[in-house]
């Protein structure tokens, strides 16, 4: 039988899982859960060793032998402290020492209790990775662990500390059976087409529903990549973030409940951040579905909740390898899923084209990209332009929050955000950086509350006049209004969504940037035609003024009236 406690049974499976097959434990009360497991356990050999100083370095001895991890389990207090020895020396010698420390609850460290003190960072800079485990969340206990033993048994072996928080009552075993835990796999193949994982060649093979995800990726890093068989018989999704020249309305298909296909039962997932809450919760509803993440920092990043395999390495290649393995087996269970796709994602994107904003925030994004892409055609026609101009002639910025929201309704090209943390600070100085060393024209979409933060990014003198910048001004953060609830707070138009009265000319004139405003959609054509075309010497800005409550609505009214 093994412990009641949850985090200690996670643990003690995953231990198992990551190939953990000897530990030495020492006495005390508050690590007797974890004891219990080891010794119950029939695949660990436990090892009594009284004093913690002399227990780190039997571990450390064990894992010299077998260059294997292996554990060491002391309970809360100082019992780690003594640990640190031996830690620092399996830190220098490459050894993946598995250090497990019972501790007492969060709320009780610091309050005069016995045997506590703060244990999740005491082995300092001498553990490749620390982590705590929470009693009562059982997929993030299962990824910290994950984290933890791959960090200990990656390519340069290190020391990892788990630290597991246990309430009392601490006694009760009664356990039949460890759970049965996701393992999260990593693996860095060699530059070979036949050296990739089989569980993500034969997975995608097998898989009915197959979906590849692209994140937020440079599109520097996939110029070449040649993947027309794969993407031909796997349904691929992404953003404006993507390397790709258009986007799939996939937040238009998940908005309508009754066009959206199954889930899907495998998943490849490329680059990083996903700006759409519906796609994450959509990905994340697929429990039984299986997600490899293509990585180059090997990265436990588990976005939808599934993860079971990490591929270290260049996404291009490892791209470019899954092509040539499904092409060689032919590979098309997958293809009905894809086609059921396309369906209605031709359906979302006629839908999209056809819909008539009135006058908002989202007509002016709308006119925008429309008036782009007719002049990316007419340069891409201009035998005057270079090669290298015309590929870095129009290259398009959008902040955070609505704006790079309504470039995933209507770019038709990659664009460049901070979604790294998504914040508003600083993007308005990042585009403005992007054009002191390119020769195109860079244009910077930008929302009121971003632009007003980072206003001094036009007080530069290395500003040449290839910056443009919309700035789309409806006085706050109106995205605060689509919050459930927060309408009932009387703070939130002063204090949440910022309201302001304030207008960029004034900042304009100081910094001699060129200025135009419009306020209705008559003069919205012209002016986004002004801030495309019109030739000069110093940065450009147009000012759409907007009302907070019908951009709101009109975004709202949007989603609503899809019907697929």
């Amino acid at each position: 039988m093994y412990s009641h406690k949850e985090n200690v049974n996670i643990l003690t499976a995953l231990l198992v899982a990551h190939g953990v097959r000897h530990a030495v434990v020492c006495p005390g009360s508050r690590n007797a859960p974890i004891v219990h497991n080891l010794n119950e356990c029939p695949h660990i050999s436990c090892y009594a060793v009284t004093d913690e100083r002399s227990a780190g370095f039997y571990a450390l001895g064990m894992a010299q032998a077998l260059h294997e991890p292996v554990a060491v389990c002391v309970t809360s207090g100082t019992a780690l402290l003594n640990l640190l020895p031996a830690v620092a020396e399996a830190w220098y010698q490459h050894l993946p020492l598995v250090v497990i420390s019972a501790d007492r609850p969060q709320q009780w460290i610091g309050q005069l209790d016995g045997q506590t003190l703060p244990q999740s960072d005491a082995l300092g800079r001498f553990v490749r990775r620390a982590v705590s485990l929470p009693e009562a969340d059982a997929w993030y206990c299962n990824r910290l662990v994950n984290e933890a033993l791959l960090d200990a048994t990656a390519d340069d072996l290190r020391p990892v500390h788990i630290n597991v928080p246990i309430t009392e009552p601490l006694f009760t075993f009664d356990v039949t059976q460890l759970p049965a835990v996701r393992q999260i796999v990593r693996t860095t193949p060699a530059r070979d087409y036949d050296c990739l994982p089989p569980e993500l060649v034969d997975g995608l093979l097998a898989a009915q529903r197959p979906m590849i995800v692209f994140g937020q990726t440079n599109p520097h890093d996939f110029e070449g990549c040649n993947v027309d068989f794969l993407f031909s018989h796997v349904i691929v999704l992404h953003e404006a973030l993507s390397p790709f020249p258009s986007i799939s309305h996939f937040d238009e298909v998940l908005a309508d409940p009754s066009a959206v296909p199954a889930p899907p039962d495998f998943i490849v997932h490329v680059g990083d951040t996903i700006v759409s809450k519906r796609l994450r919760h959509f990905l994340r509803s697929a429990t039984d579905a299986v997600t490899w993440r293509i990585s180059p920092s090997g990265d436990v990043e588990d976005t939808f909740q599934n993860l079971r395999g990490i591929v270290v390495g260049d996404a291009e290649f490892i791209l470019q390898a899954l092509d040539q393995k499904m092409s060689r087996h032919n590979g098309r269970k997958g293809m009905d899923y894809r086609r059921q796709w396309l369906a209605v994602l031709k359906q979302a994107a006629g839908y999209a084209t056809d819909y008539q904003p009135a006058y908002s925030q989202m007509a002016a994004v709308r006119c925008f990209e429309q008036q782009l892409s007719a002049l990316r055609r007419a340069t891409e026609r201009d035998a005057s332009f270079s090669e290298n101009t015309q590929l870095s002639a129009h290259t398009v910025h959008y902040a955070n929050s609505s704006a790079i929201r309504l470039a995933n309704i209507y770019a038709r090209h990659h664009v460049w955000c901070n979604r790294g943390v998504n914040g508003i600070e600083g993007s308005l100085s990042t585009a403005a950086g992007f054009s002191v060393v390119t020769p195109g024209r860079v244009f910077c979409v930008i929302g009121d509350l971003s632009f007003f933060y980072d206003q001094n990014a036009l007080w530069n003198r290395n500003l040449r006049g290839n910056l443009r910048v919309l700035l789309l001004n409806n006085g706050g953060g109106a995205i605060f209004s689509q919050l459930p609830g927060l309408e009932q707070s009387p703070s939130a138009n002063h204090f949440v969504a910022g309201r302001h009265a304030t207008t960029a000319e004034g900042i304009c004139r100081q910094n001699h940037v060129g200025y135009r405003v419009v306020n209705g959609m008559e003069a919205l054509t012209d002016g986004i035609s002004w801030l495309l075309t019109q030739e000069s010497a110093r940065p450009l800005l147009l000012e759409v003024m907007t009302d907070a409550g019908s951009d709101v609505g009109e975004l709202k009214n949007y989603y609503s009236a899809i019907k697929l």
